[in-house]
């Protein structure tokens, strides 16, 4: 089990470096200081959010509204963030912004948690509601965002983003959090078995309730980096709900919960820019990334599934054995009534 843990991280890590070689020795662009912090840059929305959904898949969920809320995220920094707003009010910006991704978190919880909807069909409601509000206050992108706000986000030492260094203590921290500590145990046997953790005495309900708005929560986070690089106002902004489940899962998160990495996460969120950052780079269209990302996520599928379908199988070999040999301690079906 150990050793299946480790399997995302070795072969992101791998996946990451032989792509960057490659690219590096056929385009000399791809090692330049302003392409590498371009790249991380670029990481950061996917990194943040997807870190959030993996909170949700923890605990055996999803959260396909988080598209929806970083676009909100974005319209509302429009009007937040204004180029000559004051100190104070780019506070309360922020915090407003903040304040939306909580809402939003806090809603999808109680839906999930108190009615009782699957995971699925309560965010994918709330993914229509907040696209809709989006598209109500801004039609189409306008509205700049605040320079030095920009600024601040982007900031950076040489090519490394101070805020990329964060999100990196951050995950590290978060993995140590989840395996080494009794709320992380908690987390991940909710996860595993719901049913049996309150047997336990765990506070299920809490649990999941937390995950899904800090999910919502780091999702807003992720709309501060996303209107940085938009800079402006859009209602319209990429399809962060399937990337940031197929980030979590290339990362080692299991879809039925339970198991995942947030520094896996994180990996399989900087391979997924990376890729789409070399491709402009060879001259291929990017339709070739949504393929590429597609293809990965099922053979992370098959791949980390592969010691539970090694064991089914020869589970499977040994009871058509025993069946065929007259194993006497094969089991009988009974004739009793």
């Amino acid at each position: 089990m150990r050793f299946r843990g480790w399997i995302p991280l070795v072969l992101l890590g791998a996946l990451i470096v032989a792509v960057g070689a490659y690219t590096a020795v056929r385009q000399d662009a791809f090692l330049t200081e302003y392409n590498i912090n371009n790249l991380l840059l670029a990481t950061m929305p996917l990194a943040l959010v997807s870190i959030g959904q993996t909170n949700a898949l923890l605990v055996g969920g999803f959260d396909v509204s988080v598209a929806a809320l970083i676009t909100m995220c974005v319209v509302t920094a429009s009007f937040t963030l204004k180029p000559d707003e004051t100190t104070f009010g780019l506070f309360l910006g922020s915090l407003a912004i903040l304040g939306v991704g909580f809402a939003t978190g806090v809603f999808n919880a109680t839906l999930i948690r108190v009615l009782k909807l699957p995971s699925i069909i309560a965010t994918l409601g709330t993914l229509s509601i907040l696209e809709g509000a989006a598209l109500l206050l801004r039609d189409h992108p306008e509205g700049p965002i605040n320079s030095d706000v920009i600024d601040k986000l982007n900031t950076s030492i040489r090519f490394m983003p101070v805020a990329f260094i964060g999100v990196v203590v951050l995950v590290v921290v978060a993995d140590i959090w989840l395996y080494r500590s009794r709320t992380g145990m908690a987390v991940r046997a909710v996860g595993l078995d719901e049913t049996s953790a309150r047997r336990l005495g765990m506070s299920t309900g809490r649990i999941v309730f937390i995950a899904f708005v800090v999910c919502s929560v780091m999702a807003s986070i992720a709309g501060f980096y996303s209107a940085a690089q938009l800079q402006i106002g859009s209602p319209i902004i990429g399809d962060y709900a399937l990337t940031s489940i197929a980030a979590a899962v290339l990362g080692g998160a299991s879809l039925a919960g339970g198991r995942g990495s947030f520094v896996g996460t994180l990996l399989a969120a900087l391979f997924l820019t990376e890729i789409s950052n070399v491709l402009p780079l060879f001259d291929q269209p990017t339709e070739y990334a949504q393929m590429t990302i597609g293809a990965l996520i099922l053979l992370a599928l098959v791949l980390y599934q592969l010691p539970e379908l090694i064991a089914r199988w020869r589970s499977g070999r040994q009871s058509v054995g025993r069946l065929q040999g007259g194993d006497p301690e094969a089991p009988v079906a009974s004739t009793t009534r």
